[in-house]
């Protein structure tokens, strides 16, 4: 119950949700350039892909860092803090499997469905909006969920970055009282409850959008 404690959760249940959202955006948008028929954007969706799932997350959060600003003199201001370089580096890196998740759902859509809804007068936004992305989200809910959870877990390695996260916070209280089996326990808690709350709540999101 220490605030300490709880303050390095928040601190990592907040930076898993930006990172997860934005990249759930760009992972739609790079999963709608990869069924282009255009052959650039494919290109494009591919090279992302298979560049950020290719690449460590700890390089990705320590190249956001340190890197990035060498050629982006901006970044080196004070307003660039670990908590936003983090959840660029996490956003960034996760797109590139949200891409592949959400390509793999849209794959799975009945292409009936969408020329029945043109038959209709429906524009391609409506079509979008109204056909496409509700059965897109029912399929991508359980893996979406797992990343998210796995988004949980790699913000402990934002360590590196100076993030002060769940996992920074136990390592201070070591650093600083040497009991390494109380502090590593209780990150341990931490995150337990944290994950078994998010499995409920995905179970309870996936239950409401299951067809009968």
């Amino acid at each position: 119950f220490s605030m300490n404690y709880l303050y390095g959760a928040l601190i990592s249940i907040a930076v898993a949700a930006i990172a997860q959202f934005v990249a759930t955006i760009i992972g739609f948008g790079l999963a709608l350039m990869r069924r282009s028929r255009a052959g650039a954007l494919r290109g494009i969706s591919w090279v992302y892909v298979w560049f950020f799932r290719s690449i460590p997350t700890i390089l990705v959060l320590l190249i956001v860092w340190n890197a990035v600003p060498q050629f982006i003199p901006a970044l080196k201001g004070p307003w660039f803090t670990p908590f936003m370089a983090a959840c660029v580096a996490l956003a960034a890196q996760e797109a590139a499997y949200m891409a592949e998740i959400l390509r793999s759902a849209l794959g799975a859509l009945d292409k009936g469905q969408q020329l029945a809804a043109r038959a209709l007068a429906m524009t391609p936004l409506q079509v979008m909006r109204k056909i496409t992305i509700p059965q897109v989200a029912r399929i991508a809910i359980p893996p979406t969920g797992n990343e998210f959870i796995n988004m949980i877990k790699y913000t402990s390695l934002a360590t590196v970055i100076a993030l002060q996260e769940l996992l920074t916070r136990a390592q201070v209280e070591v650093s600083i009282t040497f009991r390494y089996a109380e502090n590593y326990a209780a990150a341990a808690i931490y995150y337990l409850t944290i994950v078994s709350l998010l499995s409920y709540l995905q179970a309870r999101i996936e239950k409401r959008y299951q067809w009968s």
